[in-house]
């Protein structure tokens, strides 16, 4: 589908989700440092795991607001609240408040995400959803690549000047959706939304993801993305461990008397700057190379190809080799993203297609609150134990998507050969 042809809801928010990611990231990887400066490290690790408890709540909200009041007041509730939490942060005085409004930015996202989500396929022909997903996750992996780089200087060094200029930002797209962005709400949800009252939004919720999480497919589907989840963020945390305590500075190139040397440090940053630059470039291929692939294949072979990627790490510590190998990992994680948004998209029904892209995150929040395990396990078992831990977890993911798929209704099947056939 030609960027040219794309609905205008999509233009705007493409191009205004890629600045405010860059953005972001110019100030996320380093809130952590920032609150254990000012709070200790002891009071910092407690403090840092609240914040995704209220993302996850407002996920959820978020998801059945854009269900039931439409998605464009969902993303306009949860931009303005982002711009106003950035105010706060730019204009306070206090740690404890800066804290507060780094929630409320977070709780923020987290209202946006499913009506944001939920919009795309509200306005994106089937067949063409892996693609347009697959384009904003480029567009958030430039920040991811670059905002770090950018933020090492600007967030320390000229933090006020970042954080109005975040609170500018968004408040400019905020204004953007508000006065551009059309409703693309489907008339059967809206026709819920009219009969809804307000003293009932708690009790409808409640029940509405009541009936979702009874959904014994969904909970098939989420407890796989909660395994590979694990998997995934191990690039972060044991993987960083691995580089850091085992592989020894070692030259990567040598031309007659020159040679390029890296420390184990290094190392861990160019695998990092490697996994984020082959996001950036190879989305879009990728996705475009498995466009005819069914959902079932790409999520099995994502998981296969990311956890035997991990586990060759364990058998070696020649730089060029774990290179490689990050290839391999990256090409599994980076095949995955468009297709989850795009599954859930067909498998939800239109009247609360939201609500399960808000209670989808739930993969992601398990999975990360689980994931820390594998540093626990490395100070009782070598290397190449933990890297097979990571392993196991991926093929018990893929044996979950072989059984999920094989349970699915024909009315999925079904909407899948409508699809293809458009």
């Amino acid at each position: 589908m030609n960027w040219l042809k794309w609905d205008l809801n999509l233009k705007i928010r493409l191009t205004g989700d890629t600045v405010f990611n860059l953005l972001f990231w110019m100030y996320f990887p380093f809130i952590t440092l920032f609150f254990s400066e000012a709070f200790g490290k002891s009071v910092a690790s407690v403090l840092m795991a609240v914040p995704p408890i209220f993302s996850l709540a407002g996920g959820l909200f978020g998801g059945f607001l854009s269900d039931r009041l439409g998605r464009r007041p969902a993303m306009l509730l949860g931009a303005f609240m982002q711009a106003s939490m950035f105010a706060v942060f730019a204009l306070s005085s206090s740690h404890w408040l800066d804290y507060f409004a780094y929630i409320g930015i977070g709780l923020g996202g987290a209202i946006y995400n499913p009506a944001s989500s939920a919009m795309v396929a509200d306005v994106t022909p089937p067949k063409d959803r892996r693609m347009v997903y697959a384009t904003f996750v480029t567009g958030r992996n430039i920040g991811a690549v670059f905002g770090p780089a950018l933020g090492s200087v600007f967030f320390f060094q000229y933090r006020q000047e970042l954080l109005w200029t975040c609170t500018a930002v968004t408040l400019l797209y905020s204004l953007a959706i508000l006065l551009m962005i059309k409703e693309t709400l489907p008339a059967v949800a809206g026709a819920a939304r009219q009969s809804m009252r307000l003293s009932g939004i708690l009790k409808e919720q409640v029940s509405s993801y009541g009936v979702i999480f009874r959904d014994k497919l969904f909970a098939l589907y989420i407890a796989a993305g909660v395994l590979v989840t694990i998997a995934f963020m191990q690039l972060d945390m044991y993987l960083a461990v691995y580089v850091t305590e085992y592989v020894p500075a070692q030259k990567l190139l040598t031309i007659r008397d020159w040679s390029f040397s890296l420390s184990s440090s290094q190392a861990f940053g160019l695998i990092l700057g490697l996994n984020g630059l082959l996001f950036v470039l190879c989305v879009m291929p990728v996705t475009k190379w498995f466009e005819t692939w069914p959902e079932r294949n790409v999520l099995i072979l994502s998981s296969l190809l990311f956890g035997a990627g991990m586990f060759m790490f364990g058998f070696t510590t020649q730089i060029g080799l774990l290179l490689i190998f990050t290839v391999i990992f990256t090409i599994g994680e980076l095949s995955r993203s468009p297709v989850t948004e795009s599954f859930i998209s067909k498998y939800a029904p239109d009247h609360a297609r939201g609500r399960y892209m808000g209670a989808s995150g739930l993969q992601f929040s398990i999975g990360r609150l689980i994931a820390p395990v594998t540093v626990l396990f490395s100070g009782w078992f070598p290397p190449l134990v933990v890297f097979g831990f990571i392993f196991l977890v991926t093929i018990l993911s893929s044996l979950l998507y072989i059984r999920l798929f094989k349970m699915l209704p024909a009315s999925y099947y079904d909407h899948q050969r409508e699809a293809d056939a458009v």
